[in-house]
């Protein structure tokens, strides 16, 4: 049986589950997909693999996903490897798997406007399936090397999206979550989309969403929440910053007042709404009364749960480029941020 190897965001666990169907009568063959969010996430790929190879020395190991498409040298060095496939080739691994004379096959993927198409029947040992709603992303966020990784937005079509959660719902699945790299670019409508979901499919026990944009949230959503209430009440916003000019600079289209505000419509609403969100702790040039206005945001939103990363530096984006604070310092930053929740996680 196949061996897929999962690290990063829901898109890539959806993804991993396609893989796992698709070759589940393989043997010897592992499939690393791969993170590049931050180089802490690529060096753990790394050390996996070289893991993996020493205690399966016979297995033929590939590797995908974000870090080898746009780290795919770094990869296809190692000797442990014996295929390096791109964001594209891996939704087409079957014609990739059985030739491996040529080791890395990696494309253009700003020339790819496909997706996986293929509907998976379940998620192993999980009791959440995550469907995958788009692909891609249009905005450069300075700190963000996934839109190279991972193309620009598409989005699946609203008839496929419709038939996977019938089938997820048919094998069992009572939580739905909709995931994708920009969920809310969802085009033409993400709110369309839910609603769409929502009335055609009236078993759906539990709808759950990914990370949220807070500048892409509009009312018509915001109106969804209200109405139907299998529409699960946490959503875990990209807020990034409490600090107005960090937000400028990381190129992000919100405002900390948008998010306190956006919050408290929820809650007017659905009064028993919980809210998570991801923070960057250490941004270039970020002041301690920048990370402060971070920390107040948190308690005037009434944000419960923090997702926090130390921020860190992506080689070919802006952010990189930019006046830095000290590792140590974003470290310590980090742990502050995180201790005012106490289920908090990073």
């Amino acid at each position: 049986m196949v061996e897929v190897v999962t690290f990063g965001c829901r898109i890539n666990t959806f993804e991993s589950e396609i893989l796992k169907e698709k070759f589940k009568n393989r043997d010897n063959l592992i499939i690393v997909n791969t993170c590049a969010v931050t180089g802490e996430a690529e060096r753990q790929c790394r050390q996996t693999i070289r893991k993996l190879k020493k205690q399966n020395p016979n297995a033929k190991i590939v590797v995908t996903g974000c870090a080898a498409q746009v780290n795919t040298a770094i990869f296809a060095d190692m000797p442990e490897v014996d295929l390096v496939l791109g964001n594209k080739e891996k939704a087409e691994i079957e014609k990739h798997i059985d030739n491996m004379e040529q080791k890395t096959i990696v494309g253009d993927i700003f020339n790819y406007e496909e997706y996986d198409k293929y509907v998976i029947t379940g998620f192993e040992g999980r009791q959440q399936a995550f469907v995958q709603i788009q692909q891609g992303c249009n905005h450069r966020c300075t700190y963000c090397i996934i839109p190279y990784a991972r193309g620009n937005n598409r989005s699946v079509e609203e008839s496929i999206i419709i038939n996977q959660i019938r089938v997820l719902i048919s094998e069992g699945f009572e939580q739905i979550c909709l995931t994708g790299v920009d969920a809310c670019s969802y085009k033409p409508s993400f709110s369309g989309l839910v609603k769409h979901i929502l009335e055609q499919i009236p078993e759906l026990k539990s709808l759950h969403f990914g990370s949220l944009d807070p500048a892409a949230i509009d009312d018509d959503f915001i109106e969804l929440i209200g109405k139907y209430k299998n529409i699960y009440p946490h959503f875990h916003l990209s807020i990034q910053s409490g600090d107005n000019l960090i937000l400028k600079r990381m190129f992000r289209r919100h405002l900390r007042e948008d998010v306190i505000n956006l919050c408290n419509k929820i809650r007017a609403l659905r009064p028993e709404a919980t809210f998570g969100a991801d923070f960057i702790c250490g941004f270039p040039t970020e002041s301690l009364k920048a990370f402060e206005n971070t920390c107040k945001l948190v308690d005037e939103a009434k944000i419960d749960k923090l997702h926090v990363f130390p921020y860190s530096e992506r080689a070919g984006t802006p952010a990189a480029k930019m006046p830095q604070v000290e590792v140590n310092e974003r470290r310590r930053r980090a742990k502050i941020l995180r201790s005012l929740r106490e289920d908090s996680n990073g």
